[in-house]
């Protein structure tokens, strides 16, 4: 079984609690060198102090950590929240290393009165897939509170929320000092990482921000933003709806669909039976057009799901 360990030191003090680092070959290294991801809550404000003037920040802790550094747009926000999405991917040390720069900047820019004695707890919220948040959990909650009592910061998962459709993550708030927090992610992320179905969702689309992965900075240090698509009209979305609600999608003779794609502008395709979104049984509803049809015509959609689902309720 691979260590949940990585050979990455969040800082001196920590080094010198951990163990020395393993030789090369040993599995904690190979998982080290394997592509993963992390993603996390900041506010408006603090996601324009990660970029930076000209994207001269994010673009900075792209070089230091060899990890690239992906924002969602200025108010896409992940549901129930004002926050946006920062993504961080890479080895999992660049994505370790990326995320204490970023912290690191977002806690000296608290303005907190200096004392000596304590060091200010602060909380931070990543994203896990609910369909990995198990790994965390472990068996009768043995994995979590292995971490909270290595770390010594809290770690708390949010229940399932149910009110956004097709919303399949939850949120993980780690709450500690700096140290605390980064030795918890490193935890979180080593096992994390070992789930085939966590890695899977690295480049999945989130049909809570629909141009999720359209700002980003290259690693190269060139900085600025740049769209995926050369023009707007080409964004595209994929969200997942239940097998069972796609002839509501449809309308009969396509009547629906047509309407939607009429009145928001946007082309819609709807997979082939028994094409299902990974890891779940949920067609794939395919959204192209600009970002306001995109928008509008997800909503219509879901309006559509979500009142069938009121009627069977009631």
């Amino acid at each position: 079984m691979e260590s949940t360990e990585s050979s990455y030191m969040s800082s001196p003090e920590a080094a010198r609690k951990r163990s020395p680092p393993p030789p090369p070959k040993s599995p904690t290294s190979e998982t080290g060198e394997k592509h993963t991801y992390i993603r996390f809550l900041v506010s408006n404000a603090a996601a324009g102090s990660v970029i930076g003037k000209g994207g001269s920040t994010i673009t900075e802790f792209q070089s230091k950590s060899g990890a690239r550094i992906q924002l969602s747009r200025n108010h896409e926000f992940f549901p129930g929240t004002s926050d946006r999405i920062i993504m961080i991917s890479g080895t999992i040390d660049e994505v370790l290393k990326a995320m204490e720069l970023i912290l690191a900047k977002l806690l000296n820019e608290l303005n907190i009165e200096e004392n000596d004695d304590v060091e200010p707890r602060t909380k931070v919220r990543l994203i896990v897939p609910n369909s990995s948040c198990g790994s965390i959990i472990g068996k009768g909650g043995a994995t979590i509170k292995s971490f909270i009592e290595d770390s010594q910061a809290g770690i708390k998962i949010s229940p399932q929320d149910n009110n956004f459709y097709g919303l399949n993550d939850r949120l993980v708030t780690l709450t500690g000092t700096l140290d605390e927090q980064m030795r918890a992610i490193d935890l979180i992320l080593s096992k994390l990482s070992e789930d085939p179905h966590y890695l899977q969702a690295m480049h999945a689309p989130f049909s809570y921000a629909a141009t999720y992965n359209s700002m980003s900075y290259p690693p190269n240090g060139a900085g600025g933003k740049f769209q995926n698509h050369k023009e707007d009209r080409s964004n595209s979305v994929t969200i997942g709806v239940a097998d069972g609600h796609i002839g509501l999608v449809l309308g009969r003779g396509g009547r629906n669909i047509m309407e939607i794609s009429q009145l928001s502008g946007a082309r819609i395709k709807i997979s082939d039976r028994g094409d299902f979104m990974s890891g779940t049984t949920d067609r794939k509803v395919t959204i192209t057009g600009s970002q306001r049809a995109i928008r509008q015509a997800e909503s219509m959609i879901m309006q559509k799901v979500a009142y069938a689902t009121d009627r069977v309720m009631d």
